[in-house]
């Protein structure tokens, strides 16, 4: 059925393509759509999951996550902004109230009178480890198990390829 104008209901054109565009442009925009709602979904049950079970934000989440991967050696500061997509002064706050909860070390960079060095302290590390099994509970049902095994070894090569560029 074609709504008046030319369009059929939900505003695509009949034969599918976005009034104004090609079906591709159209695939393209839906395609945008459906990957920032399941974000959206996602991030938020992990938000408050995270907040609820350990007292931990998303971002608070990530940085330890970030940490824990790095080992002894510890980031410069600056490198964890891939990390929490939030602006340097933003990152600077929140890595010193972690540190003043005991959860991250900070030092200086050796031979870098600027740089500082973000290390997990053994605290971090403990609440890292309380904080995992509520991530990954969330992330099997909002989105694994929505998915069967090959979906989900797509899924995973597909944004591994979108990340590496």
């Amino acid at each position: 059925m074609t709504a008046p104008g030319g369009t059929a209901p939900g505003g695509t054109a009949p034969g599918g393509t976005a009034p104004g565009g090609t079906g591709d442009d159209y695939g393209c925009a839906q395609a945008w759509v459906a990957l920032t709602a399941a974000h959206a979904r996602v991030a938020g049950l992990l938000a408050g999951a995270l907040e609820q079970q350990c007292g931990l934000s998303i971002n608070e989440f990530e940085i330890l996550l970030r940490l824990d991967r790095t080992g002894e050696a510890g980031v410069r500061l600056g490198d964890l902004q891939t990390a929490v997509p939030v602006s340097q002064p933003a990152l600077s706050r929140m890595v010193a109230r972690m540190s003043g909860r005991g959860w991250l070390g900070r030092s200086p960079v050796p031979d870098d009178g600027r740089g500082v060095l973000i290390t997990l302290t053994p605290a971090g590390r403990d609440l890292l480890r309380a904080a995992i099994p509520a991530h990954a509970s969330i992330i099997r049902v909002a989105l694994l198990d929505q998915l069967t095994s090959a979906e989900q070894d797509l899924l995973t090569s597909a944004l591994r390829r979108v990340v590496a560029g």
